[in-house]
C-alpha cells in the first residue's frame, strides 16, 4: 500500500508548516499602481514570511522600488524583502542604498547581480568602482551592517536549477552560489522551473556542496503562455513540451487557460508538498486570484485578527512549525 500523500494533510485545522513569500515588481503607471495594491490586499491574509519587491538599477526605476517598500512598511504589518543588484552603481551608491533601506525599517535584502543594463545578449561587465557581484554584495551589507552599527539584515539570494545563463557549468554556479553563503546569505531562492525533477537534483548538488540553507523554490503561475515563454528564454529556464501542449489552441480561449493554468501550477506545487517541500517563493506578476487559489490548495486561509474574527490585511504572523524552515527532500 502506497503511503498517503503529504498533500492530503496540509488542510486547515493542522498546525501550518507551509511557509510562503510573494513577489511583486514596483509599477509604472497608476493603472499598474492599483492592480499591485489589489494584489497586496488580496493576498496579504495569508500572513507571507515575506514579501519581495524586484530593482531596477538607476533613475526612476530604482524609485519606484523605494517607494513600494516603503509604503508596505508604512500601510501594512507585511516584512518586505527589497531586492538589490550591482549594477550600474559604485559602492558608496549602493552602501547608501542599504542604509537608507535600514533607516526606514527594512531588515531583509535579495542581494542580485543583475542583468546588463542592455539587457539579454549584452556581456555582464561589474560597474568600475561598484560590487563585483552577488557574492561580493552580500559581504558588502553584511559589513556595513557591522561598521555602522546597523540593525542586522537578512540577505537571501538566488539559485538556478538550470544554472545561471551566463554560468560555464552547473558545478560554476553552485560555486557562486556557495560564495554568496559564506559571504552570510542565510537563504536562497531559486528561478523558476516546471520540472520538478531538475529542483530535486539540483538540491542534491546543492547539500553535496556542503551547503545548507534553505532552498526555495520559485514558482510561477502561468498566467499567460506566451509571456512565461518569452520570460523563461531571457532567463534560461526550460518549457517542456507538454506545457506548452495544454495551452496549445487556446489563444482565444481565456477561461479554458486559466483552468489550465490552475491546473498546471497545483501540480506542480503539491507534488513538490509531496516530497518534502515546506517553503514557496511566488512570482506573482502582480496579480493575485491564481497565487491564491495555489495557497489555498496548500492549506493556507487567511490569518484571523484576534477577536474580532475578520481576516487581517496587514502581515506576518508567527507560524506554528513543526520541521526546520527550508525545503527538504523526501525519498525522491
Amino acid at each position: 500500500m502506497n503511503a498517503p500523500r503529504a498533500s492530503r494533510f496540509v488542510g486547515v485545522g493542522k498546525p501550518r508548516g507551509i511557509r510562503v513569500s510573494f513577489e511583486f515588481f514596483p509599477p509604472k503607471t497608476a493603472e499598474m499602481e492599483t492592480s499591485l495594491w489589489e494584489a497586496i490586499s488580496r493576498l496579504a491574509p495569508l500572513a507571507p514570511n515575506f514579501v519581495s519587491v524586484t530593482y531596477g538599477a538607476g533613475g526612476s526605476t530604482r524609485e519606484r522600488t523605494h517607494a513600494t517598500v516603503k509604503r508596505i512598511l508604512a500601510e501594512t504589518m507585511l516584512t518586505p524583502a527589497a531586492h538589490l543588484t550591482c549594477v550600474a552603481a559604485t559602492r558608496a551608491e549602493i552602501d547608501a542604498v542599504i542604509g537608507a533601506y535600514a533607516a526606514a525599517g527594512v531588515r531583509h535584502i535579495v542581494a542580485l547581480r543583475g542583468d546588463p543594463p542592455g539587457g539579454a545578449g549584452e556581456r555582464y561587465a561589474p560597474q568600475p568602482g561598484g560590487y563585483r557581484n552577488a557574492a561580493d554584495l552580500v559581504a558588502g551589507i553584511k559589513r556595513l551592517v557591522a561598521i555602522k552599527n546597523l540593525a542586522d539584515i537578512e540577505v537571501s539570494v538566488s539559485a538556478y536549477p538550470e544554472k545561471h545563463p551566463d554560468s560555464p557549468s552547473v558545478a560554476a554556479d553552485i560555486d557562486m552560489l556557495k560564495a554568496k553563503v559564506d559571504a552570510g546569505a542565510s537563504r536562497a531562492i531559486t528561478q523558476f522551473f516546471f520540472e520538478n525533477d531538475l529542483y530535486f537534483r539540483y538540491l542534491d548538488r546543492v547539500r553535496g556542496a556542503g551547503i545548507a540553507v534553505p532552498v526555495v523554490p520559485g514558482i510561477l503561475p502561468v498566467q499567460n503562455f506566451k509571456t512565461a515563454k518569452a520570460f523563461a528564454a531571457r532567463c534560461g529556464a526550460s518549457v517542456p513540451a507538454w506545457l506548452a501542449e495544454r495551452f496549445d489552441g487556446l489563444d482565444d480561449d481565456a477561461a479554458t487557460r486559466k483552468l489550465i493554468a490552475a491546473a498546471v501550477a497545483a501540480e506542480q506545487v503539491l507534488d513538490l508538498v509531496d516530497h518534502g517541500v515546506t517553503d514557496f517563493h511566488f512570482y506573482t506578476m502582480n496579480r493575485a486570484d491564481l497565487v491564491y487559489a495555489i495557497c489555498h490548495l496548500l492549506g493556507l486561509r487567511p490569518v484571523k485578527k484576534p477577536d474580532t474574527g475578520v481576516a487581517d490585511g496587514r502581515g506576518a504572523l508567527p507560524f506554528a512549525v513543526a520541521e526546520p524552515v527550508g525545503a527538504r527532500r523526501l525519498g525522491r
